[in-house]
């Protein structure tokens, strides 16, 4: 039985390495066909005539410019005086010791209520904090260095000093109403 196993060992592995080599063929024999209607396609495209290249279009000469205004106003600083050196404007007063309501945003006080005394108008308005203060024309509140300009039943008129970003300030109207 030793020589007789060995046998068909021998001839099981030939047999299978005979099947290997058969699939090998198939499988190579497959990727070689199958392009003729590539072929034609290229062949096609080989029969066309060339086309014309469009021409790139003409690069036009770069003009120069001279800058003349050297003596004018630059254009990157502002048309009108204003700012840090000295000019004219309005511009919140340092020297002025703050008011209470100072401390507070605009948006954060609320008129709960309005007075006349001795001919003179009052409003009350509730800060932040909960506290009640007694305004009149003249007086300041919120951050914006913002002056009591007049007083109304339904509201507080004021005017703000904000900074414009170039160095000045202009005056904004704000208001305070009433509410409910």
């Amino acid at each position: 039985m030793g020589c007789a196993g060995n046998m068909q060992t021998g001839k099981a592995v030939v047999a299978l390495r005979a099947v290997a080599l058969l699939g090998l063929g198939l499988a190579l024999g497959a990727c070689g066909g199958g392009q003729t209607d590539l072929e034609q396609y290229i062949d096609q495209v080989k029969a066309r005539g060339g086309s014309r290249i469009e021409p790139l279009p003409q690069v036009k000469p770069y003009e120069t410019f001279t800058y003349a205004a050297q003596d004018a106003r630059s254009p990157f600083q502002p048309d009108r005086p204003q700012g840090r050196g000295g000019a004219p404007g309005v511009r919140p007063d340092s020297n002025r010791p703050k008011e209470y309501l100072e401390q507070f945003p605009l948006d954060t006080l609320r008129l709960v209520g309005t007075l006349a005394q001795s001919g003179s108008s009052y409003a009350l308005l509730q800060s932040a904090d909960g506290l009640v203060h007694k305004v009149t024309s003249g007086n300041y509140v919120g951050q914006n260095d913002g002056r009591v300009v007049a007083i109304t039943p339904a509201e507080v008129k004021v005017e703000e000093l904000v900074p414009d970003g170039l160095g000045g300030f202009y005056k904004r109207p704000a208001a305070i109403g009433l509410k409910n």
